[in-house]
């Protein structure tokens, strides 16, 4: 390891930019001629669309346009689209509901916009918005999954007979069922797992732009895959072909997979521009974010687990409603499936798992991926029923877990995934010393002494990362494939450029891709750029999420690397009069091992460019290319334990200590992983005390600002003790597994877990508000 190279705690390089206000947002770009769309969204969960009248708003300065749904439709702009197929248990394809950008006829979540007002100025477009009379015929509602599936209740889409979108299975139902028959204890635990809406820093905004004499667009937008939308825009929407379309992501304020989607607002900003013949802009508030930006998790699940007389698991059964909200989003139909499902083996060892998955449309915001996507809701309720069965047969939690962890590996599961290694007892070994385990008994005793109720809480998670191959994604509905590409550039006075499919979203790609190169080379990752985010500069790639960008992204660029390496080391043989098995590289320098015979990196870069004297036959240049598909998920894991004090007279939770230990595999970057980790661990928190998304009966968001929308803040949480296990990925010549959303998939449990711990209670949902904790604490 160099002093930049992998392992070195590097600060960020983009950082400078960032904090010096010099960062260049969508919401920066200034075009000529330039207007600003504003959209009309219904206020009503469900309606039906009877008139727009347009023509006073047309009459206010600036208006350039007023376009409506039906005019969207007319043009044959295509409905948003899911990208996963889902096959019910009966063989049935997923059940999906027509999804035009803007609504021509009906509308079926609060938020979903029936029109757009395209102004010289924002506040222009806003104003004229409010003189646009939209008349509607009001439709009864539903919001609660539970609700959804009544008979009776109100019908979403035509296409999906009581709200169904689909009735999916995995595992061995007969191998379970007979499990439970010869069980020694059952646990029984209903869970719901609360709706979150992700709040990125950034607004989601979009600026297209139509040139009418090349028919070309481009779109700069806030995206985490810019390829895969400009693919989706052109092969299913019709917006244009793909070389008449580009796509360019600049930096972008945070995503956790709600910017992974194309949203209507993109695609009626590039129609809207041919339509105006001009650059139409569009940068949502805050309140826009809260209704239409995909939101996440929203599951209500019935699990039992059976054990046998020595405390084994022998058999696991799910059954869990997924609310999709109005319509199927790009990736939604994947997450309570093939993201969560076929991780509720957790890290135990389970010989027999069946679960079923029920998909239901709602009249709510859209539901998909958002940071873990899946891999929480498994992990939750795996360590909440874990946690149960501890209290249930009165033994110690941390001990129930060993007795059942998967100790030899590769372990296949019942459930799909073939783990390739791990050393659960390592992390849970780490983690119970830093947290004092053995003394918790103590500290309650002294807790309860002084009036408070001290828990503590163990959540041992396990999360499926850089998903691929993709030959298996593709069997399974998949339909794209989850390789990554990337190019290495070296110039001729010997700086280096990486082009990247991959997207930095506040990841830090700037710095760990180039410690890589540094690593390799030996040189300074300021001679190092990463180029990503734009579709003409980029060959196609498939962007950042699911904790890919390392296993996966970075692979690839390393394998760019080893084939730019293997031709530099020719011309430098060739050039120092060597055998090209005798080049190393050294601190940027080609040597002939045991001799003082070197050349340095821009040496090399030169002579292939100026092609004076290359090896026979060699071609000029020094640039590289590979795409990268690997050979299975990567699998990080780790264990969280939370120790905390409740309030009994408030039921105010106060943390007293917080440990992760986590096994990422190799780190790139020790200090980045860490930024990564307790970003992760504050939405788990988030999740488990403060957010929720709530509608009321009728549809109606109730927490549609950050007045309702409780955030967690500096104060809410508390500071980390961090460590790291390691056992080396053998799926990847880096040994990574990921890091980016392990926070979010372990924290939860371990702080639910440590409240009913200190309560004396295990029925408690989901966020765990001091009056819903208070409650708790007083039922009879």
């Amino acid at each position: 390891m160099g002093v930049e190279g992998i392992g070195a705690r590097v600060v960020r390089k983009e950082d400078k930019r960032f904090i010096t206000g010099k960062g260049r947002y969508v919401d920066d770009i200034k075009l000529m001629g330039m207007t600003h769309a504003h959209f009309i969204r219904s206020p009503h969960a469900h309606a039906k669309v009877k008139g727009i009248d347009s023509s006073a708003a047309l009459k206010m300065p600036g208006v350039v346009a007023v376009l409506t749904g039906q005019q969207i439709v007319d043009d044959k702009v295509g409905n948003l689209i899911c990208g996963w197929a889902i096959t019910s248990k009966d063989g049935s394809p997923m059940k999906m509901g027509a999804w035009p950008a803007m609504a021509p006829e009906t509308v079926r979540f609060v938020g979903q916009a029936v029109a757009v007002v395209i102004a010289e100025s924002k506040n222009m477009a806003r104003d004229a918005a409010e003189a646009v009379v939209v008349n509607y015929e009001e439709l009864p509602a539903v919001a609660d999954v539970r609700a959804a599936i009544k008979p009776g209740a109100p019908q979403l889409h035509p296409e999906a007979p009581g709200n169904q979108v689909y009735d999916w299975v995995i595992g061995d139902e007969g191998a379970t069922d007979a499990a439970f028959a010869k069980a020694a204890n059952v646990v029984k635990l209903d869970v719901t797992n609360n709706r979150l809406a992700p709040n990125a820093m950034e607004p989601r905004a979009a600026i297209a732009d139509y040139d009418a004499a090349e028919e070309h667009f481009t779109l700069y937008t806030t995206s985490q895959n810019p390829h895969v939308a400009r693919l989706v825009l052109s092969a299913f929407y019709n917006i244009a072909p793909e070389h008449k379309l580009r796509v360019i992501a600049p930096d972008v304020g945070g995503g956790f997979g709600s910017k992974i989607f194309i949203y209507p607002e993109e695609m009626v900003a590039l129609w809207a521009s041919k339509k105006v013949s001009r650059p139409v802009k569009w940068t949502g508030d805050r309140t826009e974010a809260f209704l239409t930006d995909a939101h996440g998790r929203d599951h209500v699940t019935h699990a039992e687990m059976a054990f046998d007389a020595n405390n084994k698991i022998t058999g696991f059964k799910v059954k869990t409603y997924a609310n999709f909200g109005a319509y199927m989003s790009l990736f939604s139909s994947s997450v309570p499936t093939y993201l969560y499902a076929t991780l509720l083996s957790g890290q135990y060892n389970i010989p027999a798992i069946h679960a079923e998955v029920i998909g239901v449309y709602t009249n709510t915001t859209p539901v998909d991926a958002y940071r873990g996507a899946g891999r929480p809701e498994a992990s939750y309720l795996i360590e909440r029923l874990m946690e149960t069965a501890a209290r249930q047969l009165k033994v110690d939690p941390a001990q129930l877990r060993r007795t059942n962890f998967i100790t030899q590996f590769p372990h296949q599961t019942p459930v799909i995934m073939a783990y390739d290694t791990g050393d659960f007892n390592a992390s849970l070994d780490a983690a119970m010393k830093a947290i004092d385990y053995a003394g918790f008994p103590a500290r309650k005793a002294q807790a309860k002494a002084n009036g408070k109720l001290r828990g503590i809480g163990v959540s041992c998670y396990i999360e499926a990362c850089g998903i691929a191959p993709s030959k298996a994604v593709g069997s399974l509905g998949a339909g794209v494939g989850l390789w990554e590409s990337a190019e290495v550039r070296v110039n001729p006075v010997g700086t280096i450029e990486i082009l990247t499919g991959s997207h930095s979203h506040g990841q830090g790609h700037e710095t760990t891709f180039c410690q890589l190169v540094a690593d390799r080379l030996g040189v300074p990752i300021s001679q190092v750029s990463i180029v990503h985010g734009d579709t003409d500069k980029v060959q196609f790639g498939m962007g950042t999420y699911g904790s890919r960008s390392a296993a996966v992204g970075l692979t690839a660029i390393l394998k760019a690397m080893e084939k730019m390496e293997a031709k530099a080391k020719k011309i430098a043989a060739h050039a120092l009069e060597a055998s090209e098995a005798d080049i190393v590289i050294e601190n940027g320098e080609f040597k002939v091992t045991g001799t003082d015979k070197a050349i340095a990196l821009p040496m090399v870069a030169l002579a292939a460019y100026t092609a004076h004297n290359l090896p026979e036959g060699m071609e000029p240049g020094l640039k590289e290319s590979a795409f990268y598909d690997p050979t299975n998920f990567t699998f990080p894991a780790g264990t969280y334990i939370c120790e905390l004090e409740v309030d009994p007279g408030t039921g105010k939770t106060s943390f007293v200590n917080f440990v992760a230990a986590d096994d990422f595999g190799r780190l790139i970057n020790p200090m980045i992983v860490e930024g990564q980790v307790h970003g992760g661990l504050v939405q788990g928190i988030g999740q488990a005390l403060l957010e929720h998304a709530v509608y009321d009966a009728n549809g109606q968001p109730v927490t549609a600002s950050f007045m309702d929308y409780a955030m967690p803040r500096a104060d809410d949480v508390p500071s980390f003790n961090l460590s790291h296990t390691t056992t080396l990925c053998p799926g990847n010549p880096l040994g990574i597994k990921g890091c980016g959303e392990a926070g979010a998939i372990g924290a939860s449990a371990a702080v639910i877990n440590a409240i009913t711990d200190a309560i004396g209670k295990n029925n408690l949902e989901m966020p765990a508000t001091p009056d819903r904790v208070w409650r708790t604490i007083h039922a009879a």
